[in-house]
């Protein structure tokens, strides 16, 4: 699987076990600009440095797994937790339209396909 947005926030790596080291990306997921979503992945032992170029702010594509387990407490409740575990982040081109500079105002379209005159010499 595979989502874009920007990254928000990037983790330090944590060793969590002797011999497991997990680090935590968040990116902000913008699919309705009104209603940005934060979405945690995370990253697992040898993969925790594919982090390791990104920047704030950077635009990104994560490429990720979706892994779900069960968990049984003492009185015998079940829950089921989720993860989104990254295996590959690439950064995107800033392909957005240049900004306006700033106190310019965004000069609507112009139509140049008429020119005034009436004779329409296309043979459609």
């Amino acid at each position: 699987m595979e989502i874009r947005g920007k990254v928000h926030e990037i983790g330090a790596t944590q060793q969590v076990t002797e011999s497991f080291k997990k680090r935590d990306l968040i990116v902000a997921y913008a699919e309705n600009p009104q209603f940005v979503e934060y979405i945690r992945f995370e990253a697992t032992q040898d993969r925790v440095n594919i982090f390791d170029n990104l920047a704030i702010g950077d635009d990104i594509e994560v490429s990720f797994n979706l892994r779900g387990r069960p968990w049984t407490n003492k009185e015998g409740v079940t829950t089921y937790f989720n993860s989104l575990v990254a295996w590959r982040v690439t950064k995107l081109a800033n392909t957005a339209p240049a900004a306006t500079a700033p106190g310019m105002p965004e000069m609507p379209p112009v139509d140049i396909s008429s020119s005034g005159a009436d004779d329409d010499d296309l043979p459609f």
